[in-house]
């Protein structure tokens, strides 16, 4: 069965399966444990215009059914990964999705501009749930003028395929999809983890250095799956769900609910050749459930499937 997706501005994936931003780094970590040119892509860990040292540990903490991180979207910067890391991915025979953060408009922007001036680099994703600290620290995942502010700033140094990554953590999030979408933005990827902590009760205090972190894992996909569905159908573009996901049915699961692909994280800590099997189990399964091809599982969940953003299915080249 063909799996491939075409996606906006040319953006084609060989299968819906991508790496999630944050939890295959950048992409060496990973080369001799996962064939890379099995996946529909690879969203790298985010990319900051000058490093960020990141939170005081401990950064982790397991839960049940999920995984507690306050990383802190450490990174090394967008100068470094050009030269260290991107030569590398330019060879990885798979989409390479740039993910992008700042804690200013202008730092999305100076990001956005440094990569674009690179080749190898196919897509990029806004991460817009970093704090603003020039509007009181606010997320501007959780305001739909300052997440437009951020998209527009984006796509004014870019012609590349432009993804939101939409938080949980805010009342309406397909209002905020919708407003990245009529700022410029191609694609929604949904959802960001969603904020918690933990306590660690031998010491009698927090159980992370930051105090909360993001909770991701099995736990959260119902909450992924709900926002997928809700945004799904508010927007005109098409969406990159994840949350959760663990298996091939989870992946058809969030197809169904209006997702045109995927990204795969936490499990890859647990069982990093994961992804390579759902690629390898998905065209099985979709038969198994009664459906022709790829296109017909998505957004047949949805109400008469009216507001789906169509997939259209290619072959990949």
């Amino acid at each position: 069965m063909n799996l491939a997706v075409s996606l906006p501005r040319g953006l084609k994936l060989k299968n819906p399966i991508i790496a999630a931003s944050g939890t295959f780094g950048f992409g060496p970590e990973y080369a001799s444990l996962v064939d890379m040119s099995v996946l529909g892509g690879i969203s790298v860990k985010g990319l900051s215009p000058d490093p960020w040292p990141g939170n005081p540990p401990p950064r982790v903490w397991e839960t049940p059914m999920g995984l507690l991180n306050s990383i802190g979207l450490q990174n090394h910067g967008v100068e470094v990964f050009c030269q260290q890391d991107l030569p590398f991915l330019r060879n990885a025979d798979t989409r390479i999705i740039a993910n992008i953060i700042g804690h200013t408009v202008d730092e999305y922007r100076r990001v956005a501009a440094r990569l674009s001036r690179e080749s190898g680099i196919d897509a990029l994703e806004v991460n817009i749930s970093c704090p603003n600290i020039k509007e009181g620290g606010m997320s501007f995942g959780q305001d739909p003028d300052q997440a437009a502010q951020v998209m527009s700033a984006v796509r004014a140094e870019t012609d590349l395929p432009v993804m939101v990554k939409i938080s949980p953590n805010t009342t309406y999030p397909a209002m905020i999809a919708k407003a990245v979408e009529d700022a410029g933005a191609d694609m929604i990827s949904a959802i960001n983890t969603v904020v918690g902590m933990a306590i660690d009760v031998r010491h009698r205090r927090p159980a992370l250095g930051g105090i909360t972190g993001g909770l991701s894992g099995p736990a959260i996909k119902p909450i992924a799956l709900r926002i997928v569905y809700e945004v799904a159908q508010a927007v005109e573009i098409p969406v990159v769900g994840m949350g959760g996901i663990s298996s091939t049915m989870d992946v058809v699961e969030f197809l169904m609910a209006g997702a045109a692909a995927v990204m795969v994280g936490t499990i890859t800590f647990q069982y990093p050749r994961r992804m390579q099997e759902i690629v390898a189990e998905l065209p099985e399964v979709i038969s198994e459930l009664g459906f022709d091809g790829l296109s017909d599982v998505v957004g047949s969940a949805l109400p008469g499937r009216s507001h789906a953003a169509p997939v259209m299915v290619e072959d990949y080249e």
